[in-house]
């Protein structure tokens, strides 16, 4: 052991040996027992161990052989300067840092972690799930059929499983290098660390980490080592946090499209948010040009031959400027979708104080909205005195001076995505919500979850901890400065639109045929090619239901793993066809 961390301790200040070194110094341990480079098949694609390679040569060969719709990484390199030599066009050097703990350093965790478990992988189910995640944080899926055997020292998935629903709510990956290429230094690695946007659970990510860390150990290995981004500073200070250090080392990859931000840099799309970003992508897949007009806005044009479409997000040329007011207008709405023959709740315009006292009282409770808003801006739910319910038109007046009283229905909140007159997606939406440790006050979890949310959504979705939020806490008895017993959960907004920190449950393949047919009747009585309608149901899988609002400018990013964005190109460029296309390289 202490040669080993002698060893490492060099690699630690720097002093990278070359390949000749390291090859001989494999070889002295014991890896001519297993002849030839090291390569391992993640589900995802290869980790190319680059230190086995004899020749820069031989690696950069293989990095160029890379399957097309995956990705493979060449760690522990060296010289990474005579690997690029021999395809400087095709091949990268990647900006990511490479960190290692030595598991004498480690120091087990003062806090327990609670409300979910963690183990490996069992089933088809648990793939599934595992591929929703990390295809929802941008990287790709698994196919366990490709994976290198573990007997062979291929990788070990592990998920973190929510205790009360069952969601997979992260995952990781280790590798035992002993097990692959005779460690001489006793290692192992780990990657694809992710964990759901929509987890509430204090610590999922420190605690797979730990985990793996925990499990390496009983298998009497000496260190852990990662691939981190040089920017991603929120889990550099989770591995700083628990003893890792920067390694002197390098990775290389092969330029393709996955890679593009890494190899090219920031594009005029990289500032659009992702609910732009997610169209522009799909556009460029099929070869449309993209002209980028504002980003900062969401401004877009797609072109391809003679047709030319400009879009703001998923608001484009194809929807009117009436369809756009009847939306925009919740009055409007209303009274369109009433003549349509749809379910809505009563409402009202805010007049008098005593008007409004009497809308309450016949009602028993109100929801308040701007009359012209979005985003959950200024809108306050299940208002039950008159002193909240001015307070609340107080509010909602920041944003237009008319205000819109509702009659409060209780339910979950639905949004439905109909894209060319057709449903694409359907999820409930749920309010922002912490889980309590015991330890830590919710104000503190509050911003917690708020930066879990930012990271997850590019800075579209956070908890603000505003007068309404404030109000939702004291109604449950709680301030921002209260402790919240360990496991309890608190929904900290009564709204749960997505930029108020709101999550997702995708509902698509549950949703009942009345509610189909009513999405459906909706878009064609306002005249909207693509539309997020919001409606109160009693379940996805119900027929219940009270319209809420249409919105003509929805997230299409928010409503993964449904193709959302393939069906808005498919409306925009139906000769673009995304069934007749491959995913380039």
């Amino acid at each position: 052991m202490q040669k080993s961390q002698a060893y490492g301790q060099r690699l630690l200040r720097g002093q990278a040996p070359t390949y000749e070194r390291l090859q001989a110094r494999l070889a002295g341990d014991g890896q001519s027992e297993r002849q030839g480079p090291v390569t391992l098949h993640c589900g995802w694609g290869r980790i190319l161990l680059g230190h086995t390679y004899a020749e820069p040569a031989e690696l950069a060969e293989d990095l160029l052989a890379e399957q097309a719709g995956e990705r493979d990484i060449a760690l522990y390199v060296a010289a990474p300067h005579q690997v690029l030599a021999h395809a400087p066009q095709q091949l990268f050097l990647d900006p990511s840092d490479t960190l290692r703990i030595w598991f004498s350093d480690y120091r087990p965790a003062r806090r327990s972690f609670r409300g979910f478990s963690i183990r490996r992988v069992q089933s088809e189910a648990d793939w599934k799930a595992i591929n929703c995640l990390y295809q929802s944080r941008g990287m790709l899926p698994v196919d366990p059929e490709r994976c290198t055997p573990r007997e062979e020292g291929g990788p070990v998935y592990w998920l973190a499983e929510d205790e009360d629903g069952g969601q997979v709510i992260g995952s990781v990956m280790g590798i035992n290098h002993q097990k692959a290429f005779n460690d001489p230094e006793n290692g192992s690695s780990l990657w694809c660390l992710a964990v759901a946007p929509s987890c509430t659970r204090p610590g999922v990510g420190e605690a797979l980490v730990r985990h793996l860390i925990e499990q390496c150990m009983g298998r009497g290995l000496a260190y852990l080592d990662l691939s981190v981004l040089h920017d991603n500073h929120q889990a550099k200070a989770l591995y700083a946090k628990l003893g890792f250090r920067d390694l002197q080392t390098f990775t290389v990859k092969r330029k393709n499209s996955f890679n593009q931000p890494l190899f090219l840099g920031p594009a005029p799309e990289a500032t659009l948010n992702p609910y732009a970003r997610i169209i522009v992508d799909e556009a460029r897949r099929r070869g449309i040009e993209v002209s980028i007009d504002d980003a900062e806005a969401g401004l877009f044009t797609l072109t391809q031959g003679g047709r030319r479409v400009r879009c703001r997000e998923s608001l484009s040329d194809l929807t009117s400027a009436v369809s756009m007011t009847l939306c925009q207008d919740k009055c409007l709405t209303h009274r369109t979708l009433a003549r349509a023959g749809l379910n809505l709740p009563a409402h009202r315009l805010a007049g008098s104080a005593e008007d409004n006292a009497a809308f309450l009282h016949e009602h028993g409770s109100l929801v308040v909205k701007p009359v012209d808003g979005e985003q959950g801006n200024g809108v306050s739910v299940d208002l039950r005195t008159p002193e909240d319910v001015e307070d609340a038109i107080a509010r909602a007046r920041q944003f237009d001076q008319r205000v819109l009283l509702e009659s409060f229905h209780p339910g979950l909140d639905l949004r439905i995505v109909v894209i060319g007159y057709e449903v694409v997606a359907a999820a409930i939406r749920r309010p922002a919500e912490v889980v309590g440790d015991g330890t830590h006050c919710i104000g503190k979890l509050i911003e917690a979850q708020s930066r879990r949310r930012q990271a997850a959504t590019s800075g579209e979705s956070c908890i603000p901890m505003d007068d309404e939020t404030l109000r939702c806490l004291q109604e449950a008895g709680f301030d921002y400065d209260s402790v919240l017993p360990c496991g309890q959960h608190l929904t900290v907004r009564r709204t749960a639109n997505l930029h108020t920190g709101g999550t997702l449950e995708d509902v698509t393949e549950q949703l009942h045929p009345v509610l189909v047919e009513a999405a459906v009747q909706a878009a064609r009585a306002l005249d909207i090619p693509v539309v997020g309608l919001d409606l109160l149901v009693t379940a996805a899988d119900q027929p219940d239901y009270v319209f809420i609002e249409a919105n003509e400018r929805v997230g299409l990013a928010n409503h993964h793993p449904q193709p959302t964005a393939e069906r808005f190109i498919d409306l925009l460029f139906p000769l673009s066809h995304s069934a007749n296309l491959v995913h380039p390289q």
